[in-house]
């Protein structure tokens, strides 16, 4: 009786797989004309070159995924800041006068939006405190106004209507009988020793700052002895020192 083949044998009658990739070598090199150890150097070549180029993708798309951005804080609010300032919300903090900074308070009054103290870096025009102050209204006399003249610390600028007499650099609008809202006038000249808040305040160039500034000096060193001592307050500068010379005494 024959017998079948085991499957020992069997296995043994296939080519093993190292077997078939030498085969496959041979093949490849007969055809192309090389060794098969040529071959086989060949394809180790392309699996680095293949592994290099797989590392460098990783790294690539490791650089490519995008850092979490930080959390950012809260926003405080004008409120939330007013509140931890135990500054009452919807009010300002009156801004800071201008003595020995960059910039200067006027008192803005007239024929203007939004008559009040504005504050503007030094140097700056009547056209500026002006603009500040919302703009001159339509019922404005600005013919009577020098738009282009540098603003003074402390000063007022008034915006006069068409009829009211103009007012002097820096100062109010003259008051008497002949001006519309006019309660009198002040005497003129001014002694810088006896004169109050409201007669300061009177003459051009000086406005309410400026006013008490020189009744505070008044306090600190006494009496004036002369006109020029005034330019000792801080504030009056030449131009304003000279229109006062005329307008004050001592």
């Amino acid at each position: 009786m024959a017998h079948e083949p085991t499957s020992s044998s069997a296995r043994r009658g296939r080519p093993t797989p190292r077997r078939r990739t030498a085969d496959a070598l041979d093949e490849v090199a007969a055809r192309v004309g090389v060794t098969p150890r040529a071959v086989l150097g060949a394809l180790l070549v392309v699996l680095v070159v293949l592994a290099v180029l797989g590392v460098r993708a990783v790294r690539a798309t490791a650089r490519s995924v995008p850092e979490p951005i930080p959390a950012i804080g809260p926003l405080v609010t004008a409120t939330g800041a007013a509140a931890a300032s135990g500054t009452p919300s919807g009010v300002t903090s009156p801004a800071p006068t201008a003595t020995g900074s960059s910039r200067v308070a006027v008192h803005v009054v007239g024929q203007v939006r939004r008559p009040g103290v504005v504050t503007l870096p030094a140097g700056a025009r009547v056209q500026q405190a002006l603009a500040a102050a919302g703009g001159a209204l339509s019922t404005a006399d600005l013919a009577k106004v020098n738009l282009a003249r540098p603003l003074v610390d402390g000063e007022q600028v008034v915006v006069p209507r068409p009829g009211e007499a103009a007012a002097p650099a820096g100062g109010p609008l003259p008051s008497g009988p002949g001006v519309p809202g006019g309660a009198g006038t002040v005497g003129i000249p001014i002694d810088l020793n006896t004169a109050g808040l409201v007669e300061l305040d009177s003459l051009p160039g000086v406005g309410p700052v400026l006013a008490q500034r020189i009744v505070d000096w008044r306090a600190q060193n006494g009496r004036f002895t002369s006109v020029e001592e005034l330019g000792e307050v801080s504030g009056i500068g030449d131009a304003v020192l000279g229109a006062l010379r005329a307008l004050v005494r001592v």
